[in-house]
Order: structure tokens, then C-alpha cells, then sequence
């Protein structure tokens, strides 16, 4: 990016390819040409398509204030949609003989809304769910309708859980139990006695195969579920004995989350498919394989098996499962299987943005440094402003080198006393002088020293920005996931600026300074100079999947406003669905807080205070108004 192009030539189509957004929007985000952010309500559609400025000044119109979390049910359906099609286009291409299910696992975002609309729009395909505890599993059969979808019980299973599961296929659902230990077996077996239930019974299995991404361990013959070869030979066995090897009716596996290469899909799809087929060799009906999750999302718009990316589509995911599925079992004259996958990230993901708005910007900026030194000025002062004036593409390493050791060695003569803070504020000044023209050279070097990689980072503006890390995009912090972030207008302007973003929480922790790129990770975002009295609002994308679920109370920063968006073929657009964020009481009662208690405690002490002449009866008035309201208010910064 030029960084001294004039501002009339700067496009929308400049600013998608500076933020990346045809390549991470999979059809569903793009630019106006007002220069702001559109999201179509069909992939590859622009028709129908709803300016996010607009849905912000619907929300304020309507009292809610930023940070809001936005959910679009079109892009939900149209994910479900995409998913059961690419499957039904790849097994009619194919000649499979069997069908596709698709479940949803609640764990990926188990709001009551989500699981609500999952099933929604999934029942035309019947798209089922998976659950992974007791609680999952009764918020499931609170939604589960469609008696032709799969409902997959994952996780530890005590009594209740099993009688649960059982009475639901009493009642005709397609209710799978998945055995991770061998000794669930027997609770199982003890439970559908006693309920008179026959139980469908599925068996996790540890493959040796192995993906890459930030869940690598999730398979492998040390991932912490599943049976070995071993252990389901003995299942086997057991069930045999028993005379129940009929209920042993499905095949599962994991992978893990996030699988960046097509190749580790395929490859344990193969191993999958040889211990399917053996299975039913040994007499069991099988009938159901499920392949689990893993099916990424292609986070920075690469298309590399970078690890917040993918090298492959969505029909070729669906196409090479099918094919190696059919492969495998027309070579042992097996019958093909129902397919059942466990995608929760490709379904959710692109469904919810997090908007938020600017408060304030710290920015660097070149210190004024006269040529000519006053008398007394400290050696080491004089040395570094040496540095400042002799600066070149050649020496830039050394200069760079001798910049830190003479700023350390004023750093160190202000700790002993021989200089003052006012001349340490001057070094200071010429240091990051010095810095910063070292990073100007350094953009036209064609290789820059491995000392140089990331110091633009060290002369960017921070941007403080009304959410929170920890509670919004906890992955962000926790496993250095990558989202795609980008201003929501003005995008027909030069972003002039490079910056870091800071969330509100004062933690060292809440930031973000890695941000995606085409070809590798940026340190910096481009944004635009903030204007005074102007809002200036960034959207982060992709957030559908795990952030709510694993956002904390960090700072106690509750839940953010919930808007859901429901956008029509004509390009309207309705608020169908308002939820507020967390108040302060709210979050302090998750952390034992009483505030009824509190209010009675502070009454008290204002009390006291009108006892000792600090205040009076009118200021308590006042005084105990504003401590109610702040128990009312938003936890996030209000206007």
C-alpha cells in the first residue's frame, strides 16, 4: 500500500483487497459503493444486500449501545444449506447409495437462540444435533423435532444422561450412544434392561492418524478419548456375548477442530472406513459412520493449510469423504453408510459479527529534535542523536544496534541519579525518532535484518476499542486465533494509519496485534485517523463459533448486546430479536455479589457520612442514585 497515494484514489475495491474480505467473506461480505460494509443474505448473491452502518443506526435507534454481537439467520440457513447440498451433489455425482446426516454440535455456541434456529433451519435436511453432557442433552430434546435426525451422545454418561437418551428413542428419535470408555458399556446395558429400551449404541475409536492445526492432539493413538483397536475388539466381544451385538449400530472418530489439510481428512477417512467395514464383517449392522468435526473455515482467506486457513472447498471436502467412503466399501462389497459429520465451526461461524466503536487513539508521532545540542547535554544523549542524524539503508542494522544500547545506558544513568526525568524525556524522544525512520528504511529494503521483522509494531497507534478479548474472542488471547477485522465504513478513504487494538479491560493481555494477511501475519492494521466528534466503528468477523461459549467475565465485562438480523430478498432487513447485554448487577451476581446486599451495605455507609458532616442529605440522594445506576447500567463503556 502507497502510503503517499492521493486520497481520490483510493477505491472499495483497494480496500478489499487491503482487509481481504472476497477472500475470507465466502460470498456473504463485500464493499459498497459508499464505501461500507454489505453482508448478502445468500453466498455469492449480492442481492438483498444490508449496509452494517445501517443495521448500527437501527440498533442505536433503538437504545442499544455498543459493543453489540450481531447474529444473521441468513447466513445460518444458507451455511446448513450449503453443507447438505455439497453432500447431496457429491453422493449423486458418485453414485453413493447411502444419504448424508448432519449434526451440530452444541458445544460450539450453545445459545438457546443458535441451538433454536439450528434446528430451525436444518429440519428440511434433517440436520440433527450432538450433545457432549447431561445439560447439552436436555437443552437438545427441548428443540429436537424431526424423528429423522440423528441425535449423537458424546462425552460422560452417568445414570441419568442414559435414561434420558434411551426414553428418546422410547419416543422415536434416532438417539445414539457413543462409547469413549469401556466402562460405559455396562451402565448402558444395565439402564435399557431396566427401561426395557434396546439401545443404539455408537463406539468412538482413537485412529492413528493425525491432523495439524491448533488441535493436532485431538486424534492420534494418544488423544485422550476413544477405544484402541484393542479395546473395540473386546467391545465387540462383549456385546457378542451378551447377545447385543445388533445395537451396535454407528462408527465415530475425531480429528479435531479446524483441520487446515485436506490430505489428514482423507487419510483418516481411509483408516475409518477399513474398521467400519471389518465391523460389519464381524456382524454388526453399522449403518451410520461418523466422521466427526474439523471442517475449517478459512479464517484469513489464504486457501493454504495454514493453521487459521484451509486448502480446500466445502465440495471438495464433501467429494473426497464420499469417494474415499465408497472406495473402501464397494472393495469389501460393504453396504454405504449413512455420513454423518459433526461440522459446528463451518455452520456457525460466518453467522455472528461483533461491532464495537473507537474511544480513544494513543498515536506515534515524530518528535520535534533540534540540530544543534545545548551546552551540557549528557555524552550518551549526544551519541544517540548521532544515530538520529547519520541514519542509511546501509547502516540501518547498526544504527538499530546502537539506538537500544545507548537508550539502556541513559535508562541507566536516570536510575543512579546523572540525569534528570526532563533529559531522559529528550533521549526518549530522539530514540523513537530513530525507530521510526528505521522502520520507513526498512520498507524498502528487500531483505530486512531478522532484528527489523516486527518493529513496526513498535511505532503503531493504539486503538482503544469499546469490548472486551476475554469475553468476546477469548480464542484471540487463549490460542492466538486469527479473525478477520476491518473498519465498517469509509472505506473509499486511504487508511493512513497502522495500529494495534486495546480492549477496555486494562490488561496487558487485552489486545490485538496479530492480524491475518494473504501471505503471512500482520502485525499492524491499517485504519483510518479518527476525526473529532466522529464515530468511527470495526466489525470483527467470524466469530460465530466457541466465542460466546468461552468468553469470560475478565474485569467483569458481561455478555454484550445480542441483535439478530433477519434480511429480506428486497434488501429490508428486520431486528427480529433484541437481547441485553449483562448488566453490573448481572455480573456481579455471578461472582456472589448480592446487590440488594450491596445497596443496603452502601446506603449505610453514605448514612455514616451524613453523620460526620461530609455530605449532605441531598448529596445522599444523589449519591445513592448514581451507586443504582451503575448497578443498572452496562458493563461496557456507555455514551
Amino acid at each position: 500500500m502507497n502510503k503517499t497515494e492521493p486520497l481520490g484514489r483510493w477505491t472499495k475495491e483497494k480496500s478489499e483487497e487491503l482487509y481481504g474480505i472476497k477472500n475470507w467473506g465466502a460470498g456473504y461480505f463485500t464493499v459498497s459503493d459508499q464505501g461500507e460494509v454489505l453482508v448478502s443474505p445468500q453466498k455469492d448473491n449480492a442481492t438483498g444486500a444490508v449496509s452494517l452502518m445501517d443495521v448500527i443506526s437501527g440498533v442505536k435507534e433503538r437504545g442499544l449501545d455498543m459493543p453489540v454481537l450481531l447474529r444473521f439467520e441468513n447466513l445460518l440457513d444458507s451455511q446448513i444449506s450449503f453443507l447438505n447440498n455439497s453432500f447431496r451433489k457429491a453422493m449423486k455425482k458418485l453414485g453413493y447409495k447411502g444419504e448424508y446426516r448432519g449434526v451440530y454440535p452444541i458445544k460450539v455456541n450453545q445459545q438457546q437462540q443458535v441451538v433454536e434456529e439450528v434446528t430451525k433451519f436444518g429440519q428440511r435436511y434433517h440436520h440433527g444435533l450432538e450433545v457432549g453432557s447431561k445439560p447439552e442433552l436436555v437443552a437438545a430434546l427441548s428443540h429436537m423435532q424431526d424423528k429423522e435426525a440423528c441425535l449423537i451422545c458424546n462425552g460422560y454418561k452417568d445414570e441419568e444422561f442414559i435414561d434420558l437418551g434411551l426414553y428418546a428413542i422410547k419416543m422415536g428419535f434416532k438417539c445414539f450412544f457413543v462409547i469413549e470408555m469401556p466402562g460405559e458399556l455396562d451402565l448402558i446395558i444395565e439402564r435399557s434392561k431396566v427401561l426395557g429400551v434396546k439401545p443404539n449404541i455408537g463406539i468412538r475409536i482413537k485412529l492413528s492418524a493425525k491432523a495439524g492445526g491448533h488441535w493436532t492432539e485431538s486424534g492420534g493413538d494418544r488423544s485422550i478419548f476413544g477405544l484402541r483397536v484393542s479395546q473395540l475388539i473386546e467391545m465387540v466381544d462383549s456385546l457378542r456375548d451378551r447377545d447385543m451385538l445388533d445395537c451396535l449400530k454407528l462408527l465415530h472418530y475425531h480429528l479435531g477442530s479446524q483441520i487446515p489439510n485436506i490430505r489428514d481428512i482423507r487419510s483418516a477417512v481411509q483408516e475409518a472406513t477399513r474398521v467400519y467395514s471389518e465391523l460389519v464383517a464381524e456382524g454388526a449392522p453399522m449403518g451410520y459412520l461418523d466422521l466427526g468435526g474439523g471442517l475449517a473455515v478459512d479464517y484469513d482467506g489464504s486457501s493454504t493449510n495454514y493453521t487459521n486457513s484451509r486448502n480446500y472447498t466445502v465440495e471438495e471436502y464433501c467429494s473426497d469423504i464420499v469417494e474415499a467412503v465408497m472406495t473402501t466399501m464397494d472393495s469389501t462389497n460393504t453396504p454405504h453408510p449413512i455420513i454423518i459429520t459433526e461440522s459446528g465451526r463451518a455452520i456457525v461461524a460466518y453467522y455472528s459479527v461483533l461491532l464495537f466503536d473507537v474511544l480513544d487513539v494513543e498515536k506515534f508521532e515524530l518528535y520535534l529534535i533540534p540540530e544543534i545540542l545545548p551546552e551540557g547535554t549528557a555524552e550518551q544523549v549526544r551519541n544517540l542523536h548521532d544515530v538520529l542524524k547519520n541514519i542509511s539503508h546501509k547502516n540501518i542494522q547498526e544504527c538499530y544496534n546502537d539506538a537500544l544500547y545507548y537508550r539502556d545506558e541513559i535508562r541507566d544513568m536516570f536510575k543512579h541519579g546523572r540525569i534528570s526525568l526532563r533529559e531522559r524525556s529528550f533521549a526518549e524522544k530522539i530514540f523513537w525518532n530513530i525507530i521510526h525512520h528505521i522502520a520507513k528504511l526498512k520498507e524498502k529494503l528487500k531483505h530486512s535484518p531478522p532484528d527489523l521483522e516486527d518493529i513496526e509494531s513498535a511505532i503503531a497507534d493504539i486503538y482503544y476499542c469499546n469490548f472486551s478479548v476475554f469475553q468476546s474472542i477469548p480464542d484471540s488471547w487463549a490460542i492466538d486465533q486469527l479473525f478477520p477485522i476491518m473498519p465498517l465504513h469509509r472505506l473509499l478513504e486511504l487508511p493512513k494509519r497502522n495500529a494495534v487494538i486495546a480492549d477496555i479491560t486494562c490488561d496487558c493481555d487485552g489486545k490485538i496485534d496479530k492480524f491475518i494477511d494473504l501471505h503471512d501475519v500482520r502485525n499492524t492494521l491499517p485504519l483510518h485517523e479518527m476525526r473529532n466528534g466522529d464515530d468511527y466503528y470495526l466489525g470483527i468477523f467470524l466469530v460465530g463459533a466457541y466465542q460466546e461459549t468461552l468468553g469470560d467475565l475478565h474485569n467483569l465485562f458481561g455478555d454484550t448486546n445480542v441483535v439478530s438480523v433477519r434480511i429480506d430478498e428486497d434488501g429490508h432487513y428486520d431486528l427480529v430479536r433484541e437481547i441485553h447485554g449483562d448488566s453490573v448487577a448481572d455480573v456481579l451476581t455471578y461472582v456472589e455479589y448480592d446487590p440488594k446486599v450491596m445497596l443496603t451495605r452502601f446506603r449505610e455507609t453514605a448514612e455514616e457520612a451524613i453523620r460526620e458532616g461530609r455530605i449532605t442529605v441531598a448529596d445522599r440522594r444523589e449519591i445513592l442514585s448514581a451507586y443504582d445506576n451503575g448497578l443498572r447500567g452496562y458493563t461496557y463503556y456507555e455514551q
